[in-house]
């Protein structure tokens, strides 16, 4: 039996690359997610988590995929993978990714 899903669990951890900076400065911030939650579970737990006003969630969903060793040669499989992309209201901002800049 899994454990339900809370706000800790949902949001995983910040995604910090280039094309995230990129797009913290149009007000939207990229998050790893529980791979079984919701637009509407993702949108409550960044309003809760980080008190802003959240306008849109997109996902994007990576599918687990075989992947071959090259220690052993065996074919070991690479979990499945979920992102959200959030945009928040104008003039607010999500501290953890102005601290990373």
């Amino acid at each position: 039996m899994s454990t339900p899903l809370t706000h800790q669990n949902t949001i995983i951890a910040p995604v910090v690359t280039e094309k995230s900076m990129h797009l913290s400065a149009q007000d939207k911030y990229m998050f790893r997610v529980d791979p079984h939650a919701g637009k509407y579970q993702i949108k409550k737990a960044v309003k809760d988590l980080f008190n802003v006003d959240v306008l849109s969630v997109s996902t994007i969903k990576k599918a687990s995929r075989r992947v071959r060793s090259s220690r052993t040669g065996r074919y070991l499989v690479a979990p499945s993978a979920k992102k959200a992309i959030v945009k928040i209201k104008k003039g607010q901002k999500i501290e953890i990714f102005s601290a990373l800049k």
